[in-house]
């Protein structure tokens, strides 16, 4: 998808454009709008008094005036929270859907004054992201409409008074907007096109456009290196896993580890799981991609700020040559793990991959999975959970996801979890079971890891979306992406 944005100081009342949209709180009718009001015949103080909209969260109004703009949308943003910038993105991704599907082809946007808050470049950037959020389709395997309707390809801004501020915001939710659409494509991709191959080649891709280093592991290099665990969830399949390590250098010192799991599909191994909505396990990858599209907004932003990206990647497949129940596999930190059930396979992937993060002497690593279904039971799908070894850093990705509106909610790691992942003839096993699952899983991987700072996120109930909203159709979600982008951005 390729949609223009740009930043525009005009106010509504006059402007030309196939679709004008208002966002606006929850409320009575804005006055800042009392000039496009008399141009369009008090058709918005109508509606208002009506009480046919009322600006509740997602509630929108498509009205025809006759004037400058063909259309005009009402989005409604709720009652005005604290921090505007999560409201203003949902209501932008609300627009951005709408406006693919009238086949607008381009838009403005403005945020009714009552709600900036004083803050254009946040304004700015959180309208940029929810626009390419909202507006994304996937298209590329289906045959097209005929005839097409038109794409939005062309969005203006409108932010009397944002000056550099609102522009400097803009670039920043237009990199990671496209970073955040580089992740969807991936993870909507079935698993018979997004291989661990494919995924090597995305980032060798990403490599190439923007100057990043990138180093790709094969089955041969994989089994020098000592990466046991990770070969192991790859036995059962055709396709060869991959190991791939790509680096940022935007500044001096160590870097910020980001890790992120890429089974490309997951059928659970031996340990099969049920069929009904196995097809959503091509999303097991989600982590991986999230890496990716953080790639991509450091690609085109270029903070001052060193970043390695680490993605181990390999389908879990059952076969005559899958692993086993019971199998003791000897991972690259030198464990051994006892494999109580292949279907708990991503935590070998991440322990490898964490053992290999201690060669970078990182400030920091942090991780993000689909690794646990408990994590769904215990937090929904509203957010993702956060365990780890450093405060500060949990409180930095805390604070990071809330700007981001990706939230995540920390659960503990206390010792008495380890009891649950205690093996009799190994070093440890790879499931702890049922009861307290999440906490179990992040365990396994504190075993793994160096003397460095670490943050494991667990993102199983927000990698995607099993039925449409308002801001965004079904499917995957791209989490992670604007967490990392905000957290790293945060540190540069």
């Amino acid at each position: 998808m390729t949609l223009a944005t740009t930043l525009l100081s005009a106010p509504p009342a006059g402007y030309q454009t196939p679709l004008l949209v208002l966002a606006v709180p929850e409320g009575d009718f804005p006055p800042s709008l009392e000039a496009l009001d008399r141009q369009m015949d008090h058709a918005l103080r109508r509606i208002y008094s009506a009480r046919d909209f009322k600006g509740g969260k997602d509630e929108t109004a498509l009205l025809y005036p006759s004037g400058p703009a063909a259309r005009v949308l009402l989005v409604g943003m709720g009652q005005p929270p604290a921090d505007p910038r999560g409201a203003v993105r949902c209501a932008a991704a609300v627009a951005g859907k709408e406006a693919q599907r009238i086949g607008a082809g381009a838009m403005a946007f403005h945020v009714v004054p009552e709600l900036t808050g004083g803050d254009p470049a946040g304004m700015a950037q959180a309208a940029t992201e929810g626009i390419l959020a909202g507006a994304w389709r996937f298209l590329a395997m289906k045959r097209p409409l005929d005839p097409p309707k038109p794409e939005l390809e062309r969005v203006e801004l409108l932010m009397a008074g944002g000056g550099q501020a609102a522009e400097t915001g803009r670039a920043r939710g237009s990199a990671i907007g496209a970073g955040h659409i580089l992740a969807r494509e991936v993870q909507m991709l079935p698993g018979n096109v997004c291989t661990p191959t494919y995924l090597a080649t995305a980032a060798q891709d990403l490599a190439r456009r923007h100057g990043f280093g990138v180093t790709v592991l094969d089955k041969a290099a994989l089994e020098s290196e000592g990466m046991r665990a990770l070969l192991a969830v790859g036995e059962g399949s055709a396709l060869e896993p991959r190991f791939i390590a790509l680096e940022y250098k935007g500044g001096p010192g160590p870097p910020v580890v980001l890790i992120g799991k890429g089974v490309t599909f997951d059928s659970g191994g031996i340990s099969i799981k049920p069929a009904e909505r196995m097809e959503d396990m091509k999303y097991d990858m989600s982590g991986a991609a999230a890496v990716l599209g953080t790639f991509e907004m450091l690609g085109r932003l270029k903070p001052k700020v060193h970043v390695v990206g680490l993605i181990p990647s390999a389908e879990n497949m059952p076969s005559g040559t899958a692993f086993r129940p019971g199998d003791v596999v000897k991972a690259h930190s030198g464990r051994t793990i006892e494999v109580v059930n292949t279907d708990a396979e991503g935590r070998l992937l991440l322990a490898d991959a964490l053992s290999y993060a201690k060669r970078y002497g990182p400030a920091c690593v942090v991780d993000a999975a689909t690794l646990t279904g408990a994590v769904i039971i215990g937090l929904g799908h509203c957010a993702s959970a956060v365990l780890g070894t450093d405060d500060a850093l949990i409180g930095e990705l805390r604070r990071a996801g809330e700007r981001a509106g990706e939230r995540v909610w920390e659960l503990p790691l206390w010792d008495d979890y380890r009891e649950l992942i205690k093996s009799d003839i190994a070093d440890m096993k790879n499931s702890g079971g049922r009861p307290a699952g999440t906490i179990s899983a992040a365990w396994f991987l504190k075993e793994h890891i160096g003397e460095y700072p670490w943050a494991h996120l667990d993102i199983a109930g927000t990698a995607y979306a099993a039925s449409d909203t308002a801001a965004m159709a079904k499917g995957p979600t791209g989490v992670g992406v604007r967490l990392f982008s905000e957290f790293l951005l945060g540190r540069s």
